[in-house]
């Protein structure tokens, strides 16, 4: 191999800082789940929220990793009542949304969709519009705070509706006023929460709205529940897009010899160009894989399904977009390429505009790869 040769090659193996500054689009991230650990010491500070189990920022970021990777659901779920707890009022919300896109745009982010439950803001009086127009002025904020420290990033809100509730039918509604929102908006639906028991059936009324009034939502589906979650979530429900979706993988067989056999709803997601916001960090604390080698995304970008990569909840799990794509890298020896794959993938998966999506492909992520593929030429 000449050196020339080898030079390409090892500018096409991303390094930390290639990863970092390579642009990134974001599809699943919880803004409840991604606060600075500092961010959550002093709001309890400044709104009286008592139940933190630590009060010193380094500490409170050590116990909010211990108890998502505790194994104990109880734990896990706790580390988001001291998060939610904290985000009860209106500067709260505002501080939390801009320093979730800032936090983002430093990563290397260009394009992010970033989703809340209003309904679990509301304990400190606000109303679930007040609460949008909250976070809507926090990440319009964050953007511009990131152009100022010379990054670009577009930010769009997720709203939520908790499975176990009945206000799928109101958030729906509401997502449906603010989608028009000046600067960034709300960009589509989604419900989250326990999948076992609180199949998406139960919210036919507000899917069946949304899809009336030519809106887009995705379905938390195939992350803990398996095949039953993921059908229903495309063949009731009409989900544009599947949060998570790994378990997809329950309908794909592969024999000894490497040969590969997709069942019908596998076949059906990948013709069919189903998203999958597959969450590599997050699924290894939910037990869908036992490490990142394992994780089905390998076998799922090998057969070209529409995958994408994301944090979930950054806070809970230690990472963020360049964590992710770093423990794919070594698992795989994913490339420069491979990254600017699911990049595009995510933001042909966008809920914005189809020419506004095409612009990002086009003038943002794919010249920044090819600056950063072209670094070798210079050294």
């Amino acid at each position: 191999m000449t050196s020339q040769s080898t030079a390409k090659t090892t500018a096409k193996t991303p390094t930390p800082d290639r990863i970092r500054r390579a642009p990134k689009v974001l599809l699943h991230d919880h803004l409840d789940g991604g606060l600075r650990p500092g961010t959550v010491v002093e709001l309890a500070r400044a709104t009286g929220y008592q139940g933190l189990p630590e009060t010193d920022a380094d500490r409170l970021g050590v116990w909010f990793r211990q108890a998502a990777d505790s194994g104990s659901l109880e734990r896990y779920l706790e580390t988001f009542s001291h998060t939610v707890g904290v985000m009860q009022t209106r500067d709260a919300l505002v501080r939390v949304a801009a320093e979730c896109a800032e936090d983002l745009a430093e990563d290397g982010v260009v394009y992010a969709e970033v989703r809340y439950a209003p309904e679990q803001h509301l304990e400190g009086g606000l109303s679930l519009e007040e609460v949008v127009e909250a976070v809507d002025e926090g990440f319009r904020e964050g953007e511009r705070r990131a152009r100022d420290n010379g990054h670009r990033i577009r930010v769009g809100a997720l709203l939520t509706a908790m499975r176990h509730a009945a206000r799928s039918l109101e958030i729906a509604e509401l997502a449906n006023r603010y989608r028009d929102l000046g600067g960034g908006g709300v960009v589509g639906f989604d419900i989250a929460g326990a999948e076992a028991g609180y199949p998406p059936t139960r919210h036919l009324d507000a899917f069946e709205y949304l899809k009336r009034e030519n809106n887009h939502f995705t379905i938390h589906a195939g992350e803990a529940f398996g095949l039953p979650s993921i059908w229903q979530a495309l063949q009731w429900c009409g989900a544009d897009r599947l949060g998570h979706g790994v378990r997809i993988i329950d309908d794909i067989q592969v024999h000894e010899d490497g040969t590969v056999k997709l069942g019908r709803l596998a076949s059906y997601v990948r013709d069919k160009r189903i998203p999958l916001e597959l969450c590599p960090s997050s699924n290894l604390q939910t037990g869908a894989a036992d490490s990142y080698a394992e994780h089905p995304i390998g076998l799922l970008r090998r057969l070209h399904f529409r995958a994408t990569v994301n944090t979930d909840n950054r806070l809970m799990s230690h990472t963020s977009m360049s964590r992710e794509f770093e423990h794919l890298v070594d698992a795989f020896g994913y490339t420069l390429d491979d990254m600017q794959w699911f990049s595009v993938n995510a933001m042909k998966s966008a809920f914005i505009p189809f020419d506004e999506r095409l612009a990002m492909i086009n003038d943002v992520i794919k010249p920044g790869y090819a600056e950063l593929k072209s670094e070798w030429l210079f050294q």
